[in-house]
């Protein structure tokens, strides 16, 4: 089996636009549709034809060129089931723990509700890759503003057990904004420290920072390591819950 290939681009003001083409097949998905002059240049410009949108939730910034794209291509679009009435131009509707093919590879549905309240992320386990949309940012996680912060940390655990080498493809690029956060409340952790001189080095020359990995993830990633003692020591939050320590550090990055 050939490997996926995978093209990324920019959309909006800061949305990174995925394309996912099975060379074997044929077949092109749109990782949601944030803009649609973005998609159609990105696609013509690799040749290919878009067959789906993988639609993570409803956001406008993530369905916007549904409607326009299925018109176009009359592809099908397949999105989170409890979000089916806010999906423009659903054909298919997944929750958690589906599984469906897209040509020979396996997709695995994570419901991952925090950002909203039916969020999805979709996983190709035999490729190593996962779209997480506005579950999980490079050095950051998404706002809440569905559902509750333990959701969003259990959504976030679901994640936290891939691989360290699943490649992270995410929603937006609130990366070096992420990296800041992330020493404020980590300000002794060498490997964040690394991380963050990197990340500022790529975003002046205008360089993306998708995809990161699960496992730099894991050890950089304030949200993704309520447990951390270092990060309770420094919050003075030793004694409470892994939910009550994430809820703050999300609330601190809110207030950033």
């Amino acid at each position: 089996m050939r490997p996926l290939e995978i093209e990324v681009f920019s959309c909006r003001s800061d949305n990174y636009g995925v394309l996912v083409h099975d060379p074997e097949t044929g077949l092109t998905a749109s990782i949601d549709a944030p803009e649609e002059q973005p998609i159609l240049d990105a696609a013509a410009r690799r040749g290919w034809k878009l067959t789906h949108i993988f639609t993570t939730h409803h956001h406008t910034d993530h369905v916007e060129a549904n409607l326009a794209l299925k018109e176009k291509f009359g592809l099908e679009i397949i999105g989170p089931v409890n979000e089916a009435v806010a999906i423009p131009g659903l054909d298919r509707t997944v929750g958690d723990g589906d599984e469906f093919l897209f040509g020979d590879h396996p997709v695995r549905v994570f419901e991952t509700p925090g950002h909203t309240a039916g969020h999805i992320c979709f996983h190709f386990p035999d490729d190593k890759i996962l779209f997480s949309a506005d579950t999980l940012f490079a050095l950051g996680c998404g706002r809440l503003f569905e559902r509750p912060a333990a959701d969003m940390w259990h959504s976030l655990q679901k994640l936290a057990v891939l691989p360290d080498e699943t490649a992270i493809y995410f929603g937006h690029e609130y990366t070096l904004s992420n990296a800041k956060f992330a020493l404020s409340i980590d300000p002794d952790n060498e490997r964040l420290k690394a991380r963050a001189a990197e990340i500022e080095a790529k975003r002046e020359k205008g360089e993306f920072t998708i995809p990161t990995m699960m496992g730099l993830e894991k050890e950089t990633n304030p949200f993704l390591r309520a447990a951390d003692p270092a990060i309770r020591r420094n919050l003075v939050m030793e004694g409470k819950t892994n939910e009550e320590v994430f809820a703050e550090i999300r609330k601190r990055k809110d207030n950033f």
